[in-house]
């Protein structure tokens, strides 16, 4: 039974009935704790992740009669990062709930992490009673204060009156203009007191007026720039999948001709099997994609921040190109790249702007030139069949035994890189991971996140060793929830990343990244799920299918090399250009 349901329409349909919106009296007083759940509801809330604690007793108490479903996790920073997974695979803003002091402040890092990689989230926190505020009260911190630099906004909720206004704001800004996260934090007192729900109406901001549609004058310069260039090439940016612009990004790139590298969180806007898809750019991406940038006499960046893992050495990023930013936040357009033609705007609205103003064109020689550049001989090398499990197999192998069609979340570090170039996206909003914040732990509650989002699609967690012994308590959330999630650990026993860094540029000084761990076929049983140990390439594919078949959640050890490196790789201060290649594979040129 729904809040609504147990007590009454909202005020407005009251209204509709004949009641009159300003008669109290003929509306039920309902607490605050009934009072936000209502105001979920009507934002069209259908999950939310949490852990419950003193300050929102009164909040849980609420729940059992609220028409959303509330997911236990184990850690509250999880709960974070478990809503940023749903967000990211739904298009819908992601919410979690947890109580005050070390509940709040342990969403930061999730907080951080969507505002970090515009994924919309409201968070709600519970806060110490009123009275008690700023008197160090028993787990009080001021978590407005705190997650100041961490969300798109945040309030301290003071009247029980405000609260439905106060929700249904936060929802508005966490989804509009460039989303993010919004932070809700409501005293315990407020849960408790009573007021009727009031229909907070439009929400109007003076002061918050993003620009969706683009000027028509920069759209046409955009356009002369297109048309005129020879060697163009598209950055395509996680604002095209935050708009929901794949099928026109696609009309556009098919008309225009120009090739697309992707960054690593604007995988899926454009189907890398497409002939004008080449794959990954920056720090690990294709050599193809980054020699295209090195070359390219226009880069049309659309959706994208220009990160340094993506751009390497600034003042050697595509030093050839002529400069055309499409982005909905103004503040990114020059502040890392010199920019000649930016365009403020929604990538759909721009997109949509944009296609009746350029020519039908192709650019044979220049695809013909970039696909000379591939790095061939590391392809064929990868395809050899070695000791131990390939990473580039283990990816390929899940790809292909799901059609590619599955949700894929990761954790950060090498395996990471792996996914990104080898899976193959071609279908939007089916990968989802930490790329601003690059926060190890993400993978396995955002694959929790994603299952209960989309509930009828196949959902793999490929992820490291180290990271997944940071959120492996997740796994009693996803048997709890009985969710059908594939948990694939690529494991070498050491922090991947941080060690061929070590190795390549600290003469492997291998300090502190040697990690153990438990038995994970053993640990999978204790948790009551199926666990299968791969130690050999050739097994690869069984496991996978056998993990496919198996209801329920999985858990597969993938046992690699441990010194296995992710190439290519740009040096810590190279530009792109200057990207290594394993000295095994350097005859690719």
């Amino acid at each position: 039974m729904s809040v609504t349901e147990k007590f009454g329409p909202p005020a407005a349909v009251a209204s509709a009935n004949g009641h009159g919106r300003g008669s109290d009296a003929s509306r039920p007083m309902l607490t605050g704790a009934e009072i936000t759940c209502r105001a979920l509801e009507a934002a069209g809330v259908d999950t939310v992740f949490g852990y419950p604690g003193g300050a929102v007793i009164p909040l849980y108490d609420a729940l059992p009669r609220a028409g959303f479903r509330h997911v236990l996790v184990r850690f509250e920073q999880w709960a974070a990062m478990a809503a940023e997974g749903y967000a990211r695979v739904t298009g819908k803003p992601g919410v979690c709930m947890v109580t005050s002091g070390p509940g709040a402040t342990n969403l930061v890092t999730g907080l951080a992490n969507a505002m970090l990689d515009s994924v919309p989230m409201v968070a709600i926190t519970g806060q110490v009673v009123q009275p008690l505020i700023g008197r160090d009260a028993f787990q009080e911190v001021d978590i407005t204060g705190i997650t100041l630099p961490v969300t798109k906004h945040n309030y301290l909720v003071q009247r029980v009156e405000d609260l439905a206004p106060t929700i249904k704001e936060a929802f508005y800004l966490a989804t509009t203009g460039r989303p993010g996260p919004v932070l809700v934090d409501i005293p315990k007192s407020i849960f408790t007191q009573k007021a009727p729900y009031v229909d907070p109406g439009e929400v109007n901001r003076r002061g918050y007026q993003p620009t969706s549609q683009p000027n028509m004058r920069q759209v046409r310069l955009a356009a002369e720039a297109i048309d005129a260039a020879r060697r163009p090439l598209i950055m395509a940016g996680h604002g095209i999948l935050l708009s929901g612009a794949t099928e026109e990004f696609r009309a556009f790139v098919e008309k225009s001709g120009v090739p697309v590298i992707f960054t690593l969180l604007g995988l899926g806007a454009f189907p890398e099997s497409h002939p004008l898809g080449l794959g990954l750019m920056g720090m690990h991406g294709h050599k193809h994609a980054n020699d295209a940038l090195d070359e390219c006499d226009l880069l049309v960046n659309i959706g994208a921040r220009f990160d340094d893992r993506a751009t390497g050495r600034v003042s050697g990023f595509a030093p050839n190109a002529k400069v055309v930013h499409i982005d909905i936040d103004p503040a990114e357009i020059g502040k890392n790249i010199r920019t000649d033609v930016p365009v403020v705007g929604d990538a759909g609205e721009v997109l949509r702007a944009l296609l009746p103003e350029i020519q039908e064109r192709a650019h044979p020689e220049w695809t013909a030139w970039i696909d000379s550049r591939r790095n061939r001989a590391l392809e064929d090398a990868l395809e050899r069949r070695p000791e131990y499990p390939e990473p580039y197999t283990i990816v390929r192998s899940i790809a292909e035994a799901c059609g590619g069609e599955a949700i894929v979340t990761t954790d950060v570090g090498q395996h990471q890189m792996w996914a990104a170039q080898h899976f193959g996206f071609d279908h939007p909003d089916r990968w989802a991971t930490s790329g601003g914040l690059g926060a190890m732990g993400y993978g396995l509650p955002a694959a929790i996140g994603a299952k209960m989002g989309c509930p009828d699609a196949e959902v793999w967690a490929i992820i490291g060793d180290g990271g997944f012994q940071m959120s492996l308590s997740e796994l009693a959330t996803a048997v709890q929830e009985k969710l059908d999630v594939k948990i694939a650990v690529i494991n070498n026993g050491y922090l991947g990343m941080v060690r061929q860094w070590q190795d390549l540029f600290l003469h492997k000084n291998y300090s502190e990244v040697e990690i153990s761990g438990p038995n994970l076929e053993k640990l999978a049983e204790a948790y009551g799920i199926t666990g299968i140990t791969v130690r050999a390439d050739a097994d690869i594919r069984a496991a996978v299918d056998r993990a496919r078949a198996t209801p329920g959640p999985v858990l597969i050890d993938f046992v690699i090399e441990p010194e296995a490196n992710v190439w290519p790789m740009v040096p810590p201060g190279g530009s792109n250009s200057e990207m290594l290649l394993d000295a095994k594979y350097a005859d690719s040129e």
